[in-house]
């Protein structure tokens, strides 16, 4: 088993980054190792990776979602065994927020990531570095997330939104 962490700094807000990397469908337009991701469901997902000839298909769960947070998700396959989280935090520069830290944290205990990535940690370190590269790359030449899914999964099951709260149609009450 082993874990690798890697951060880059963005220069959209928090939102743009979040909103961007919950569009799993376009991964592939800036990925180089994603060939594929299909979800299933708001809360699982099935993924194509390839390196050179080598491809291996798996499914994930997120088991955690929080909007401008984090996601935290676990591989369902018994032959490409890991967990990661992708973490938001906003940076400040000159005491302005206007850019955001993307941390990705990777833990592999698995045989099938030794025919995927050799097994080395530096090497799935290098390979998630130059993947959030394309990352920054592609949300920051868009200028804006391309979409965005807002809603909060806890133990791999989507939360119902919180009901806004009754308001009157009156807008204010007669006074007098």
């Amino acid at each position: 088993m082993f874990s690798v962490e890697e951060t880059i700094e963005v220069a959209v807000p928090v939102s743009a980054a979040y909103n961007q990397w919950t569009q799993f469908k376009s991964f592939p337009r800036f990925m180089t190792v994603v060939k594929k991701v299909e979800q299933v469901r708001p809360a699982l997902l099935s993924w194509t990776l390839a390196v050179g000839p080598l491809r291996r298909e798996f499914q994930a769960e997120i088991v955690e979602q929080e909007p401008d947070s984090h996601l935290t998700w676990r591989s369902l396959e018994r032959h490409f065994v890991h967990r990661g989280e992708v973490s938001f935090r906003p940076t400040a520069t000159g005491g302005t927020t206007d850019g955001t830290s993307v941390t990705v944290r990777i833990e592999v205990d698995s045989p099938g990531a030794t025919a995927l990535f050799g097994g080395l940690p530096e090497v799935v370190g290098r390979t998630v570095q130059r993947e959030l590269r394309h990352f920054k790359a592609y949300i920051e030449g868009l200028g804006a997330e391309s979409g965005a899914w807002r809603g909060t999964i806890r133990g791999g099951r989507v939360r119902p939104e919180e009901p806004e709260p009754h308001r009157s149609r009156v807008p204010h009450w007669p006074v007098g």
